[in-house]
């Protein structure tokens, strides 16, 4: 069974009906229509909140338990090559959207680091171009419509991929259809990728899980205005600023935080 294109079809149908209640008015609607809040920058909330408690308790139960056993059995060398891997593979998809937002520095920048890591790298696995000081420059198809113009719209939140706007969920689409990984021609292999890749990402923000657990008394509240400011962030980054890694791995393991 092809699990991924399922869920592909899933969503976009469920990106169509919220588009669809933005455009019938839904967003300005008075408080206490069902499923909408008076809050403008966040309408959907009932909904939101519903979908929010569903991916939690997904991680709870499924999604952060094999993230935290992957990361105790799997050497912090071989998790960072995963990272690294799929880390390369995105900046092809980078490559695309710097270049849909007529950006040479970036565009070339991007190209040579996919080259180098490509060539030199064993596919992505080291990040020569890191080592090289070529600057990351992650883009995708939602920074891209964000650049030409496109405002984001309401906040929404997706089941399994968690905070977007109506702008950024249509970005998530053509950005699933423009992945490498998501356009492997054999299933086994484009499923098990994507479960590799969930799970490697989700290890690298354990630690990051645990903050948000111990610092915010509305863990919705605070994971909506994060994103919010991320993505604003974003669209007004600097093109020479230097893209931290926040999804590689710990290098000390030994400082890293007990398993939960």
């Amino acid at each position: 069974m092809n699990l991924l294109t399922d869920y592909k079809k899933r969503l976009s149908g469920a990106i169509t009906v919220l588009v669809l209640l933005a455009l019938q008015g839904c967003a300005t609607a008075p408080a206490g229509v069902a499923g909408v809040t008076g809050d403008p920058i966040d309408p959907f909330e009932n909904f939101n909140r519903t979908v929010f408690t569903f991916n939690e308790n997904l991680d709870r139960g499924v999604i952060r338990p094999v993230a935290t056993v992957y990361r105790d059995v799997t050497p912090t060398l071989v998790r960072r090559g995963v990272t690294n891997f799929f880390s390369n593979i995105t900046d092809v998809w980078s490559l695309v959207n710097n270049a849909l937002q007529l950006k040479p520095v970036e565009t070339t920048d991007t190209l040579f680091r996919v080259t180098v890591n490509t060539l030199w790298g064993l596919g992505g696995i080291f990040d020569v171009a890191g080592d090289m000081n070529i600057p990351k420059h992650s883009e995708d198809f939602g920074q891209t419509l964000g650049y030409w113009g496109v405002s984001s719209g309401p906040y929404v939140v997706l089941p399994l991929f968690g905070p977007s706007t109506v702008r950024d969920s249509f970005g998530t689409l053509v950005d699933l259809n423009g992945n490498l990984v998501s356009n492997a021609s054999n299933v086994p292999t484009r499923n098990s990728l994507t479960s590799l890749r969930l799970v490697d990402t989700r290890a690298n923000f354990l630690g990051a899980g645990d903050v948000l657990e111990q610092a915010a008394l509305d863990k919705y509240t605070f994971s909506r205005e994060i994103y919010l400011q991320r993505r604003r962030s974003m669209m007004g980054r600097d093109a020479v600023e230097k893209e931290e890694r926040f999804d590689l791995p710990e290098t000390d393991p030994a400082n890293a935080a007990p398993a939960p």
